[in-house]
């Protein structure tokens, strides 16, 4: 089985330069043209077959975007959301000095939630998509902590924070799970953006 692993367009929070994580930005007309250039080029390459998407508005218009443009159908999940930054949540990255992040891995932040059960939602999620498929690829568009935590527990790595997968907008990993092992295809390709 082939995993398509998505990153959304654009957001707002982009431009605004705040905080995301759970905060609900829209995609920017310039993350829309990528989702658009994104969806040609998974529809040329490799289609999937089913999508699965985060709730939050930026993943969930690109996974709406790619499924009409592939003609696939598309669920969406509340637990690949990204990250519970809790108070953080659409502040300004000055503001949210106010709030520093914890210090170890088990604590949360204010009103959210701590790294390991981050990484613990991800792992659950991936191991009920992965157990319950039935297609030889799928797509899941999601966040970059998302991608990050997904393939962290691919490569099998510990919690700590140590290695950062660069995950540009709409960029596009390619993994394979096998019955003798694991593929890496690539990572973050953003090809599709040179003209945009």
């Amino acid at each position: 089985m082939q995993i398509l692993l998505i990153r959304h367009g654009e957001s707002e929070a982009d431009i605004l330069n705040v905080h995301e994580g759970r905060a609900d930005f829209e995609l920017t007309e310039r993350g829309r043209k990528q989702v658009g250039s994104l969806s040609q080029k998974v529809k040329n390459n490799f289609p999937p077959d089913f999508i699965w998407a985060s709730t939050l508005k930026r993943a969930r218009e690109t996974a709406e975007t790619l499924g009409e443009t592939i003609g696939c159908p598309v669920q969406l999940e509340e637990e690949l959301m990204e990250f519970n930054n809790g108070v953080q949540a659409g502040l300004s990255f000055e503001e949210a000095k106010k709030y520093p992040e914890p210090k170890f891995f088990h604590d949360r932040f204010e009103n959210g939630e701590s790294f390991i059960e981050f990484r613990m939602r991800i792992e659950t999620i991936f191991s009920k998509i992965v157990t319950g498929n039935k297609y030889e690829r799928i797509a899941i568009v999601a966040h970059g902590g998302v991608i990050n935590n997904i393939l962290r527990a691919f490569y099998q790595m510990p919690i700590n924070m140590d290695y950062y997968f660069k995950i540009g907008d709409t960029g596009i990993s390619l993994i394979e799970l096998t019955d003798k092992e694991k593929v890496i295809h690539f990572i973050n390709d953003t090809n599709h953006l040179e003209n945009i």
